[in-house]
């Protein structure tokens, strides 16, 4: 009797579509993490945002978020980042990848970068979760979640995150996975104190 399963996204990525790709992935299995779990079922690179209006929260930070292209993967897969927030794409492959994202209100980007050592720099216009993908490797994608505050978290390889100073208050919570969908929970935040979701 065989038994074959495929957890739904988690799939091996065949690096021969491109011989360079081939070439610097030898002997390793490469794994499209869409789905990324811990045996228990938590889940990684989940983004975590508290929603709503927050006029007294701090600028935007000028230290940039850095995504590379490395192995012919986007690292890291998910990303926060708050709107005006610089995000710096890099290329670590001596090969053409492409920076593509779509979008009709100002965080649209199509740009080249075929030698290793290219960086490209962007601030995104509009809060919304924006798919980056290289064109030339379709199985190459990183997500940004561009947010007009600061409390927001990317769950780690264990499934936590934690988000610091969020105002106190009845406070809702968004929580999205590029393959599993959104989830919404309603926290109580109390002054001085910890919330569990």
């Amino acid at each position: 009797v065989r038994i074959i399963g495929k957890i739904p996204g988690n799939s091996v990525i065949r690096m021969g579509a491109d011989p360079m790709c081939s070439k610097i992935n030898a002997g390793k299995r490469v794994v499209y993490e869409a789905v990324a779990s811990t045996i228990e079922g938590h889940l990684a690179n989940v983004f975590v945002v508290v929603e709503g209006e927050f006029p007294q929260a701090p600028a935007p930070p000028s230290t940039p978020v850095v995504i590379d292209q490395r192995a012919c993967l986007y690292v890291p897969r998910v990303v926060g980042v708050r709107v005006g927030q610089p995000v710096e794409v890099k290329n670590s492959d001596e090969l053409l990848h492409n920076i593509h994202s779509s979008s009709s209100r100002g965080n649209d980007v199509n740009i080249s970068q075929p030698k290793a050592g290219m960086t490209n720099q962007f601030r995104f216009k509009e809060e919304r979760m924006l798919r980056l993908r290289c064109d030339v490797h379709g199985w190459m994608s990183s997500w940004i979640g561009v947010v007009n505050h600061p409390y927001f978290a990317v769950t780690a390889a264990d499934g936590t995150f934690e988000i610091r100073d969020v105002p106190a208050g009845a406070r809702s919570v968004e929580i999205w996975h590029e393959q599993l969908g959104t989830v919404k929970k309603n926290v109580q935040v109390k002054a001085g104190a910890s919330t569990t979701v």
